[in-house]
């Protein structure tokens, strides 16, 4: 049985300011005139989400933002269709209205299927109902309680102490902060109040030669979490021990020689192997670009559904997981979009493709059982969409170290951090850089390289890898920014790895490539 949101109470109550919203008020009357209405299901949806935000140059601000989006939305069911609206007037009246234009929407859209044929009906999976069910996420000091100044101040420190070193010409931070509070209800009776905090720091150094004007630059590597102020005060990463260190990173990148093309054994350190886990097995795995239905930001997907159970995705160390309940993680919720308590679930079991991120809706048209709680909007005036879990490579239980994975790589290359990448429509070719890379010959490190790339397939990638580190290198990086659907949306989330070994990747020379 998969595991559901614990019944403990949270850790910290959630913000007076959105529970004392009308928000119950507005959900009995959109669901009240939905269901007079005829619909065989409607869902009520508020939010309250606020985003600051700073950037410092050089030690000094050169920006700042502090906003609020609030709203609700209703969502139905009509013969076998969908129909959304939303609205930003929190009166019963006007919550009623709301679900009527919801309930025109879904009726037209039931003419336009039935015209065109008739389609596949939508059907949701069945979904335990969850009543007055509470969750707030993992933090201690929630950032919006934390005066600006104090913000600032930290910031500008950490940034004059990097251009007090030598060779760092330029430096610049930023914060970006969100709290977000939603409220849902629906026909069947489930009815959720949650509360996320998480938060994004990131400092870059910058190294120009005034005489010939070439630059290189370093940036942190810290991922941004699910946690609060605390994050940056040390818990959960040692911010002292790698902003000291950049400025000897970035003078030693500055000298590195040019990487040779080849092919090379790399060791990817989680910094850098977050990404290629997003974009070659996140979004693949997602069963509406699976199946077609999804095309936008970079296609649909080689996974396709057919292939279930029986897809060789590599090798069988090859241990992936999808989870909203990992701690701290960018896409950990309570309960999605459509009130199904989250949980974790096998992908990519001993390297065979044996699970989808899922909604009600893709988990009842291919019999998949229950929803693993993947239907998520980014905000009141958008429809939920299949979104992103903290999809994970799980470490071995007794495997190495990061140093015990150089041990017997002749020629190779240590990847540390994410830069650039690229993949294409189905998820299957792809190319990543990283912030740094270092030679590793006869089993140790022997300084940096640039101009590096690494290309593969997916499958041919993830079949190289042939040893996974241990539970020592495993580390949840993530971003904030993960686009998708049309309307474009974005989501933040998570991605658990250890450091892991592949064996005879394609490497590229950019700088060479760019001159093709």
């Amino acid at each position: 049985m998969p595991p559901t949101p614990s019944s403990a109470p949270p850790a910290h109550p959630v913000d007076p300011l959105f529970l004392a919203l009308p928000t119950h008020r507005l959900a009995d009357a959109a669901l009240d005139r939905a269901r007079r209405l005829g619909v065989s299901h409607a869902d009520f949806r508020l939010e309250r989400v606020r985003s600051a935000s700073w950037r410092l140059r050089d030690a000094k601000l050169a920006g700042s933002a502090d906003s609020v989006q609030l709203g609700f939305a209703v969502r139905v069911l009509l013969d076998g269709a969908w129909g959304f609206a939303a609205g930003v007037e929190l009166t019963e009246q006007a919550a009623a209205e709301v679900a009527e234009q919801a309930v025109a929407v879904a009726r037209l859209s039931a003419r336009i299927s039935a015209a065109a044929g008739g389609g596949d009906r939508v059907e949701l999976a069945a979904e335990p109902v969850h009543r007055d069910a509470v969750w707030v996420s993992s933090y201690r000091i929630n950032p919006f309680e934390v005066p600006d100044a104090e913000k600032t101040a930290l910031l500008a420190d950490w940034s004059a102490a990097l251009l007090a070193a030598d060779g760092v010409s330029h430096v610049t931070a930023t914060l970006l902060t969100v709290q977000e509070n939603k409220f849902y209800a629906d026909t069947a009776g489930t009815v959720t109040t949650q509360q996320r905090i998480r938060l994004n720091p990131e400092l870059e150094a910058l190294s120009v030669d005034e005489r010939t004007g070439a630059f290189e630059s370093m940036r942190t590597v810290a991922p941004p979490a699910g946690r609060g102020w605390e994050y940056l005060l040390g818990e959960g990463w040692d911010w002292a021990d790698e902003l000291g260190r950049i400025p000897g990173y970035l003078a030693e990148k500055v000298k590195a020689p040019s990487v040779e093309p080849g092919r090379y054994d790399l060791v990817i350190d989680p910094t850098n192997l977050w990404l290629t886990i997003h974009e070659s097995i996140g979004h693949a795995t997602e069963l509406d670009r699976a199946l077609g239905y999804e095309a936008a930001y970079a296609g649909t997907s080689f996974a396709t559904f057919d292939q279930l159970g029986t897809l060789k995705y590599g090798s069988e160390l090859m241990h992936v997981t999808g989870d909203r309940t990992a701690e701290h993680g960018l896409a950990t919720i309570g309960y999605d979009d459509e009130g199904v308590a989250t949980q974790s679930w096998d992908l990519i079991r001993d390297g065979i493709l044996t699970g989808y991120q899922l909604d009600r809706g893709m988990a009842h048209l291919k019999d998949l059982g229950r929803s693993n709680g993947c239907a998520f909007a980014d905000s009141p005036a958008h429809v939920p969409v299949q979104r992103m879990a903290n999809v994970s490579l799980q470490p071995t239980i007794d495997g190495p170290d990061t140093e015990g994975l150089f041990e017997g790589v002749e020629n190779g290359l240590y990847i540390v951090g994410d830069r650039s990448w690229s993949i294409d429509m189905q998820r299957y070719n792809f190319q990543f850089t990283g912030q740094r890379a270092y030679a590793i010959k006869n089993g140790q490190l022997a300084g940096q390289v640039k101009d590096f790339a690494y290309q593969a397939t997916t499958t041919d990638f993830w079949g190289s890898m042939t040893a996974v580190g241990g539970p020592q290198t495993y580390l949840l990086g993530g971003a904030f920014n993960c686009g998708k659907a049309q309307p474009g949306q974005v989501a933040a989330v998570s991605h658990g790895c250890p450091s892991a070994l592949f064996q005879q990747v394609n490497v590229l020379n950019t700088q060479q490539e760019a001159g093709h």
